[in-house]
């Protein structure tokens, strides 16, 4: 057990909220977010960094939360899945992976996500080579990821001023809005 004089308190915005929490200098990012703050989108596959589940944008970067102290976040802004959209409005990078049905089970995908997120972010057009880098540090024990880069490359386009148009054998990309 520890003694409260041992727990630091810390500000940190989730998905454009502010928190003021107090926390053990030892927690876990990834802890803070789930059982602190209920936000459950962001998983915990290995604990090791190898797998990218608890991928989060920390200040609009990717890193992963099962190996970056809660502290470490005070004063800055974490974006989780929970973050991405709502329920009126999905974000293209959502959008994406449920047109090209970018997902099987769906554990890897809010870190597939957010790294695809903050991927589109810096690089508006990327190749699929640039893609398959990007999600590098994510893995899926599910699919191929071909349906994965689709649905980024997909959401680049939407994202980036392009309309997605269905040909009946998947999706194509054409023009400008």
């Amino acid at each position: 057990m520890t003694d409260a004089a041992d727990e630091h308190r810390i500000t940190v915005t989730v998905n454009g909220e502010p928190h003021a929490v107090e926390v053990e200098p030892r927690l876990l990012l990834v802890h803070l977010l789930r059982e602190g703050l209920r936000l459950t989108g962001t998983h915990i596959g290995c604990d090791t960094t190898n797998c990218g589940a608890c991928t989060v944008l920390y200040d609009g970067t990717p890193v992963k939360s099962c190996t970056m102290l809660a502290v470490q976040a005070d004063g800055h802004e974490i974006t989780t899945v929970e973050g991405l959209g709502s329920l009126s409005e999905l974000d293209p990078v959502q959008e994406g992976f449920t047109i090209e049905h970018g997902l099987q089970c769906g554990f890897c995908t809010p870190g597939m996500m957010l790294t695809a997120k903050a991927l589109i972010t810096n690089n508006p057009n990327p190749s699929e080579e640039d893609v398959r880098w990007g999600l590098s540090g994510n893995l899926c024990r599910c699919t191929g990821y071909q349906n994965i880069v689709k649905a980024v490359l997909w959401a680049a386009a939407k994202q980036h001023g392009h309309v997605a148009e269905t040909n009946g054998q998947g999706t194509t990309v054409s023009g400008r809005t």
